[in-house]
């Protein structure tokens, strides 16, 4: 803390017990006294084949012997990168690459403006898309801060705020009254899928659908933040499976199995308004866009998620977990609701069912923290802060749910006395 205001470099890094990891393989990571922990964290969701994937290894090492950031051009790991994620994402006509969500989402919000000549965005309680002003409000919102605008840090540009309007996750008769509210005022929609900046609240098909045809409607770009979502549930992210096409999408984490890059897709007639191509008048730009070491892990992630097996594995491997933990809490007797998706999951305790954030509050936040840091003790790593999901990656074994469940059930045991 001498060097480093709070001693770490992502304030949702601040978790009581304090941990100092200096090595992960695997589903486990080792904290510097040398204690192993079962990961199920997974730094909130990149690493999906697992820590340190030979596969993944192998091809950034082959990278980093062979170049480094040139900064011209373009070089062929980026190329191909972009030709997968077009291959793969339904939206995606044409991608762009940068380094993490907050920019992919930051630029989809500044094209939908341009684009549209409007300036006003929909977001909604309880999906975080990123540190900037436009979209850093309303994720984890006190009670009585509910239904007003809460930005996540001091300092937000208060007309900034004043753009983005929040609304309630599947509930499709608010986003139509600010519609029509806001005639021909709306640039964006923006939302995760299924929210799982907050666990994992699951949409409503009619939902999705009713976005899409009112953003059509409306001449509004609708953007799925598929930062989470896309390739840990599917190559065609969320909106492969739930047949719902929007304009944009963003992706990063499990992109490239916990390597630095982001990226942006999207129809072709969008993205062609980029300054990346001649006559684009919106600007792109940075650095480290298309970085060989992140480029060379997304496609030797890919490469692995493309075998029919990999996303079947995880979630039979969830399937197995969410079963595990639903006979636990109910032979136990305990008020809970066991939520996920494909490698996604974890325990509320409170009472279903959950259609939007403003259930969350039934969560007993205390008991879900507690229960946490007591799984902390027995090596099994679920990050010990309300509402936060837990990961499962191609590294975790049946055993390894076995052993899990086992630790979880005697937890619960010794909260219920």
């Amino acid at each position: 803390m001498e060097f480093i205001p709070g001693g770490v470099n992502s304030s949702l890094r601040a978790v009581e017990p304090r941990l100092v990891p200096v090595r992960a393989e695997g589903a486990y990571f080792y904290d510097m006294d040398g204690t192993r922990y079962l990961d199920y964290h997974g730094a909130f969701g990149p690493p999906i084949l697992g820590h340190s994937h030979p596969a993944v290894t192998k091809r950034v090492k082959a990278a980093i012997e062979e170049t480094d950031q040139v900064g011209v051009g373009i070089g062929p790991l980026e190329i191909e990168l972009a030709r997968k994620i077009v291959q793969h994402i339904p939206s995606g006509d044409k991608a762009l690459l940068c380094n993490s969500g907050s920019e992919a989402t930051y630029h989809a919000i500044r094209l939908s403006r341009a684009v549209t000549g409007r300036s006003k965005v929909i977001k909604f309680q309880g999906c975080y898309h990123g540190f900037h002003d436009a979209l850093a409000m309303n994720v984890i919102t006190p009670k009585e801060k509910l239904g007003q605008r809460d930005p996540l840090s001091a300092g937000s540009h208060s007309a900034v705020l004043a753009d983005t309007f929040v609304c309630e996750f599947n509930n499709l008769d608010e986003v139509t009254q600010v519609f029509e509210k806001n005639p021909e005022q709306i640039a964006a929609v923006i939302l995760e899928p299924i929210p799982h900046n907050i666990g994992c609240v699951m949409p409503r098909q009619e939902f999705l659908e009713g976005l899409r045809a009112l953003t059509q409607k409306h001449g509004t770009i609708l953007i799925f933040d598929e930062v989470i979502t896309g390739f840990r549930h599917s190559l065609g992210g969320y909106q492969k499976i739930c047949g719902v096409t929007p304009d944009l999408t963003t992706l990063g984490k499990a992109i490239a199995n916990g390597y630095p890059i982001a990226a942006l897709a999207g129809r072709r007639d969008l993205m062609d308004r980029f300054n990346t191509r001649t006559g684009g008048d919106v600007f792109w730009a940075g650095t480290f866009n298309g970085h060989p070491v992140g480029a060379a892990a997304a496609l030797a992630t890919i490469e692995v998620l493309e075998k029919p097996e990999s996303h079947q594995y995880l979630f039979q491997l969830g399937d197995r977990m969410r079963a595990g933990l639903r006979e636990i809490t109910s032979r136990r007797g305990l008020t809970a609701e066991v939520a996920g998706f494909g490698s996604v999951f974890l325990t509320y305790f409170m009472e279903g069912p959950i259609r939007s954030f403003t259930d969350l509050y039934r969560n007993d936040a205390a008991f879900f923290i507690e229960y946490r840091r007591r799984l902390v003790s027995r090596g099994i790593f679920k990050l010990p802060m309300n509402l936060k999901r837990n990961h499962l990656s191609l590294s975790h074994t049946q055993a390894d749910v076995d052993r899990t469940l086992e630790a979880c059930d005697a937890v619960i045991g010794e909260l219920k006395k």
